[in-house]
């Protein structure tokens, strides 16, 4: 029996990671994807910077 890691089995394939750009294109439009990534980009250094504060106390 091959012995496979999970983490490879789980990982999306290049057919379906284009496939998820496609149904976020069609449902975002172009437009509201800049706007949308850039949110989650505050609320990841937010995150970031909360867990940094967390850390110092």
């Amino acid at each position: 029996m091959i012995n496979i890691p999970l983490i490879i089995l789980a990982m999306p394939g290049v057919n379906s990671m284009l496939l998820i750009v496609l149904v976020v294109l069609l449902l975002f439009g172009g437009r509201k994807i800049p706007e949308l990534m850039r949110g989650l980009g505050k609320g990841m250094k937010e995150f970031k910077d909360a867990t940094k504060d967390d850390n110092k106390d």
